[in-house]
């Protein structure tokens, strides 16, 4: 089995449509959400998941700022982000919108080992808010394991590609693939293939330009452009 890991697509359909080209391949796609946020094709990018969710076995979950949107939560993000989160509540479309609401916060997957994960955005104990940093001791991810009982978490929110292995458990965060945040603007993703057993971390080129172009257009910040290029 083929398994294809992303993560933090926030509305940037360019790197979307760059990474789906390499994972449309695999047999199943593990998303751990935020497809919205910041950028400027939301209604795009919930448009593409809920095709391909026709053709192909997609698992996603809701991200912080997916149910942001989606029910209006506005505390705890940055002027820049509250800005956007404000923009992506006026123009979604009602039924987009109602697809962000019934994903769920945290969701299963067993591969053809047996082998079970844990979908969630942020963390067992936060589901939403909590940053798994690559950089935390062993000591506080024993204290999230702690929270599951499957033998790999796949998390996302950090935008920070991560394979932490601790007391023979895996926690695996692909990176972002709309908005990397780990110094390389490229889009980022990972892969497993089962029979292997390795977690492959994978980057790819996508236009860059137009998705910041567009940021701008829409009368967003421009910080949410010009980071796209840093990869920050």
């Amino acid at each position: 089995m083929l398994i294809a890991f992303i993560s933090d697509i926030h509305s940037n359909l360019e790197a979307l449509e760059a990474v789906w080209r390499e994972v449309k391949k695999a047999d199943v796609i593990l998303c751990m959400g935020d497809l919205v946020g910041y950028g400027a094709n939301p209604n795009e990018v919930v448009d593409f998941f809920r095709e391909e969710m026709k053709k192909r076995e997609i698992v996603c979950v809701r991200g912080n700022h997916d149910n942001a949107i989606a029910f209006g939560v506005e505390w705890g993000f940055n002027p820049y982000a509250r800005e956007a989160v404000r923009w992506h509540q006026r123009i979604m479309r009602t039924e987009n919108l109602e697809f962000l609401r019934r994903l769920p916060v945290r969701q299963l997957f067993t591969d053809d080992n047996g082998d079970t994960y844990l979908l969630i955005h942020g963390s067992p104990r936060a589901p939403l808010d909590e940053y798994l940093f690559p950089w935390l001791p062993d000591s506080e991810f024993r204290v999230v394991l702690s929270y599951m009982k499957q033998k790999n978490l796949v998390v996302g929110h950090t935008h920070v590609p991560m394979l932490r292995i601790v007391d023979g458990r895996r926690i695996i965060n692909p990176g972002g693939v709309g908005q990397p945040r780990d110094g390389d603007w490229r889009a980022s993703y990972a892969m497993l293939e089962t029979k292997k057993g390795e977690i492959e971390f994978r980057r790819v080129e996508y236009d860059v330009e137009e998705a910041a172009r567009k940021i701008l257009n829409a009368g967003l910040p421009q910080f949410l452009a010009y980071r796209l290029y840093e990869g920050y």
